[in-house]
C-alpha cells in the first residue's frame, strides 16, 4: 500500500472552520459498506439507523487546553508549547515552537511557573520537568489545541469538548462525539440501546502526518486507553445478544479492538487498561466493531486508513468525493459519517 492509494483533493472552503449549533444540527452522510449505497441525513435522525439492543461506545475523553506560551532564560525569547503527554506530576512531553530549545534550558510560564528542558526527544518533541504540577494553571489561560487547519478563533472553548467528556488527558478532541447533545443522548437511550464509555487520550500522533511513501512503514505514537470490566461485559452481552457495537470515533474503535486483541480475550472483549500503539490498515480484521461513527479525515492520514479498513479503500473515496460534491463540512468542526 503506498501513502498516494489514501490521497484526496479536497477545495478549502470545504475544511470546517467553526461548530455549526446545535451540534446535532450537522449533516450525517450514511454509508453501506457492504454495497456502497450512501444516504443523506442529518445527525439529529441518526436513530433511523440504529436498533434497539445496540451498544453505543463513547469516548469520555476530555481536552487538555494545553497551548501555552513561555520565554526563555534569561533571553526573553518567546516559545510556544503544546503539552501532549504527562509522564508524572510534574513531568511533559511536549511539542515545542521554537528554535534552540536545548536539554537544560528553562523556559518561563509566569512568576511562580517554570519548566527545564529535561530531555530532547526527536523533532520538535521535548521532555520538560515543571517546579509543580501545572494543570490547574492550564485551567486559568491555557489555550485549546486547535488543529492548524482551523483559523477562526473558537469563541467558546466547550464546543471543542463532548458534551460527556470527563477524564481530561487528551492533545484534540475525539471529534466524532461532538455532534451529540443531552438530549439526543437520552432520545437513544430511551430507545433501548445501551450507552458504554471507555477512554483513550488522544496524543501525539493526531499531529504527525504520515510521510513515508510505504504506509506499513509508518510508526505510530503510543496513546493511553482504558476499558472497564463494567464496560467489557456490556460488550459481550451485546455480542451475545445479536446486537451491535457502535463505535463513536476512530479512538474508540482503537480501543475497542485493542482490548478485543489481547492474547487472553479468546475472541471477546477484556478489560484493559494501558497503552496502545494499534495500526488499523486495510487488510485488519475487526473483531468488536460492528458500525461506526466518524468525521471526515484528512488526505494521507492513519485515520483515513482505518475508515477504509473498515469500509474499503476505494469505497470511502467514493464516499469522500460524493461528501465534497453534495458541500458536506470537513475535518474536526465537520459533518459526519455512519458507516454501516
Amino acid at each position: 500500500m503506498k501513502l498516494s492509494d489514501f490521497d484526496y483533493q479536497l477545495p478549502p472552503e470545504r475544511i470546517a472552520q467553526t461548530p455549526v449549533e446545535p451540534r446535532d444540527s450537522s449533516r450525517l452522510l450514511v454509508l453501506d459498506r457492504k454495497t456502497g449505497t450512501i444516504q443523506h441525513s442529518v445527525f439529529s435522525n441518526i436513530l433511523a439507523f440504529l436498533n434497539r439492543g445496540d451498544l453505543l461506545v463513547i469516548n469520555q475523553t476530555r481536552v487538555l487546553p494545553a497551548r501555552v506560551y513561555a520565554r526563555k532564560v534569561p533571553t526573553g525569547g518567546k516559545i510556544e508549547l503544546l503539552l501532549l503527554n504527562r509522564r508524572d506530576p510534574t513531568l511533559w512531553e511536549a511539542l515545542v515552537g521554537g528554535k534552540r530549545v536545548k536539554k537544560g534550558l528553562q523556559l518561563s510560564l509566569s512568576q511562580d511557573m517554570i519548566a527545564e528542558v529535561e530531555e530532547e526527544l526527536d523533532g520538535p518533541r521535548r521532555l520538560l520537568r515543571f517546579n509543580q504540577p501545572i494543570e490547574t494553571y492550564l485551567e486559568k489561560i491555557g489555550e485549546m489545541p486547535l488543529p492548524p487547519y482551523i483559523h477562526e478563533r473558537l469563541l467558546d472553548q466547550e464546543r471543542y469538548q463532548t458534551v460527556y467528556a470527563r477524564e481530561t488527558g487528551s492533545a484534540a478532541a475525539p471529534t466524532a462525539g461532538l455532534h451529540f447533545t443531552p438530549r439526543l443522548l437520552t432520545e437513544i437511550r430511551d430507545a433501548g440501546i445501551g450507552i458504554a464509555e471507555v477512554t483513550l487520550h488522544v496524543g501525539l500522533d493526531t499531529f504527525a502526518p504520515v510521510t513515508e511513501q510505504d504506509v506499513t512503514q509508518h510508526h505510530i505514537h503510543t496513546e493511553w486507553c482504558s476499558l472497564s470490566p463494567q464496560t467489557a461485559q456490556q460488550i459481550n452481552q451485546v455480542k451475545q445478544a445479536g446486537g451491535r457495537v457502535i463505535a463513536v470515533g476512530t479512538t474508540s474503535v482503537r480501543t475497542l479492538e485493542t482490548a478485543a486483541g489481547r492474547p487472553e480475550a479468546n475472541g471477546w472483549v477484556v478489560p484493559f487498561e494501558g497503552a496502545t500503539d494499534l495500526y488499523i490498515l486495510p487488510g485488519y480484521s475487526f473483531k468488536v466493531v460492528d458500525v461506526m461513527i466518524t468525521n471526515f479525515h484528512l488526505p494521507r492520514s492513519t485515520l483515513l486508513m482505518l475508515v477504509s479498513a473498515f469500509a474499503g479503500r476505494q469505497t470511502i473515496l467514493d464516499a469522500y468525493q460524493e461528501a465534497i460534491q453534495q458541500e458536506y463540512r470537513f475535518y474536526s468542526f465537520g459533518d459526519a459519517m455512519l458507516i454501516l
